[in-house]
Parts: structure tokens; sequence; C-alpha cells
């Protein structure tokens, strides 16, 4: 049975069933922590088509403790050492921050970005988001989520390595604030397994929460985003990187700018074919009814007055005439005129 879900605005665009899918490219910390880099994959996204390019916003101080090892994606794509080090050489300033937005506002697609601590909150606050992207790590992180909620600014949240009693308590908890929100379903695996994913659980939380449900892909490839949609995800959010070779720990598992630009119109397809629940004969097919469709027709030459056989008749095309569920109908009449071979009947002739 059909639910009702709320829509959220972000920006000017609404964010929810009935709308086009807001597509998220995701920069995340794959400029290596180079300005031009950034910039760059900010025109690389509206080049795309991507709705939004989002980035991360972090200190490591505040993140990560200074023992803290790589994690098991990390040490395959960057080597072993801490997660400390490695993320201080991807921290972007708030001037860099700055320059950023600009750019985006320039080539006309919105900024987001995920922070991480209290002071990247307000950071994001200060520049004017349209919206507040939550990542997994941090659904269980209440003072955070909290300190989000009280700024009033709609919210993305991901949800991987939660169960649904997880969502419940974060999305409670943005309620009490009436925060505007939109959960992405999410396997936080980089690669994620195609097992693993479960998109039949966007379906789940639309009916547990009401509201807005899209996909965070981390699978290789554009194909599990584009079936998300044809299920219904509101959002997709997909890594993508300048160079897939490039040293860093998310370039491997990212699209490169070319598949970002094929998911986007993949996607676009995906919505024009999906189209109403009405069922009905499209205006391109009455044309092809001609062609395809069958009548009766007279399958032997038949005189007039001559009572008409099922032996005398025969289906064929076109499908301009007396339609084939009327067969008995016309068996047992008398022809009205001479009836060649191969001729259409129509009601006259009967």
């Amino acid at each position: 049975m059909p639910i009702s879900v709320d829509t959220i605005q972000l920006g000017s665009r609404l964010i929810g069933p009935k709308n086009s899918t807001y597509i998220i490219a995701e920069a995340g910390v794959n400029h290596n922590g180079e300005l031009a880099t950034a910039l760059a994959l900010v025109a690389a996204a509206a080049s795309a088509g991507a709705d939004a390019v989002k980035f991360q916003t972090f200190k490591p101080e505040h993140l990560v403790t200074r023992a803290l090892q790589k994690a098991p994606y990390q040490k395959i794509n960057t080597g072993y050492g801490s997660q400390y080090y490695m993320l201080k050489q991807l921290e972007l300033d708030e001037c860099t921050h700055q320059r950023i937005y600009d750019h985006c506002n320039r080539l006309g697609i919105t900024f987001l970005s995920t922070p991480f601590y209290e002071g990247g909150v307000d950071l994001l606050l200060s520049l004017g988001v349209s919206a507040i992207k939550v990542d997994s790590g941090n659904l269980t992180n209440t003072p955070l989520l909290r300190y989000i909620a009280a700024a009033g600014c709609p919210v993305i949240l991901s949800t991987g390595m939660s169960s649904l009693g997880d969502i419940e308590d974060a999305v409670n908890l943005f309620r009490k604030f009436n925060t505007p929100l939109c959960l992405l379903h999410c396997t936080s695996n980089y690669p994620a397994r195609l097992e693993d994913v479960h998109l039949n659980a966007m379906e789940t939380m639309r009916r547990a929460f009401n509201c807005p449900v899209g996909y965070s892909d981390h699978t290789v490839g554009i194909g599990v985003s584009v079936a998300a949609v044809a299920l219904g995800a509101d959002v997709i959010e997909k890594h993508f990187t300048l160079d897939r070779n490039a040293e860093g720990p998310d370039h491997k598992a990212s699209l490169s700018v070319n598949e970002l630009g094929q998911m986007v119109r993949e996607i676009r397809s995906v919505e024009r074919a999906l189209g109403g629940t009405e069922k009905r004969v499209s205006d391109d097919e009455r044309s092809t009814v001609h062609a395809l469709r069958r009548s009766i027709v007279a399958d032997c030459p038949i005189a007039r007055g001559t009572v008409i056989t099922r032996e005398m008749l025969a289906i064929k095309r076109p499908g301009d005439g007396i339609q084939p569920k009327y067969l008995e109908l016309i068996v047992g009449r008398a022809a009205r005129r001479d009836l060649k071979e191969d001729q259409l009947l129509s009601w006259d002739d009967v």
C-alpha cells in the first residue's frame, strides 16, 4: 500500500517522491589537500550534471587519536600508518572552503560537506550551506547530532553500520528539533560487495520513518546506483575522482569523471522510463496498433447471403478491423455483400 512521504527543500530543489533524483558527486578527500584539484573536481561534477558536489570538513585532532591505525581499505590504498597523519594531508582550511564554495556558486552546482566536529558545523553554516551531510560514522554521535539539529539546517544522514534501532534514535533526535531529514541507505565497505548492499532496505526505511530515502553507493561501477533509482531512491551519492590511480584512500573505489557523467545520464534516462503509475496506451503505441494488432478477415471468398462458419474466418494483421474477441458473434451471421479472400471484415459486412 502506498505511503505518504514528506519532502524536504534543499536550496531551490525539492527532495522526495515525484521529484527528480538529487545526485551528489562525492569528492570527499579526493582533492588530496590541493585547492586546484578541489576546484577541478567541482568543475567536473558540474559538467557531469550532478546537483551537488560534496567535500569533508574536519581537523584530525578533533577526529582521531594519533595512535589509531588506518582502516583496512585505507591500508590497501595508501599503506600502513596512522589515520591522523594521513588525514592531516587531506584537511581543507577555512579559506579553502570559501574558495570552493564560491566556485560552486559560479558554476551553478550546490556545495555540500560533511562536518566531523562542531567547529566544522559552524564553518559550513557560516558559508550558507543548504544542508548538512552527516556520515555513517557519526550516526551514533549524539552530541554532534544534537549540535547539528539545533542549527535548523536540513540534514542528509547516511546509515551505514546501523541497525534500524540506531537509525530510529537519530531520527527521533532530529525530529525533536523539527529538522528536515533525508536518510541514505549505505553499506560502509570500500568497495561494498553486492551481496551486502540490500537495496530493498530503502523501502523498509521509507516505511519506518516516512521521509525521503536515498542511497550512498560504495559499490564498483554505476549499476547499483541506477538500480537504486529504479527502486525509488530520492538521492544518490557516489564518490568520484579525477584520477583513479592517484595516491589517497578513496580514489580506487571512486568513479572516473566519464563514469560520473554516464551515471547521471543513466539515472535521468531511468527517471523518464519510470513515468507514472497509470497503465495506458501511449501516443506512440497508437500508431503501432495498425501494424501489430489482429482483426477478423475472410479466409476464403464468401458470397453474399452465405452463413459464415468458423472455417471461413482467420485472425490476421492489421488491427483496424473487428477485434478477435468478437469472433463468435460473427460466426452464424450471413454475409451482406460478397467478401474477397483476406478482406478485413467490418460490422457492415455481416
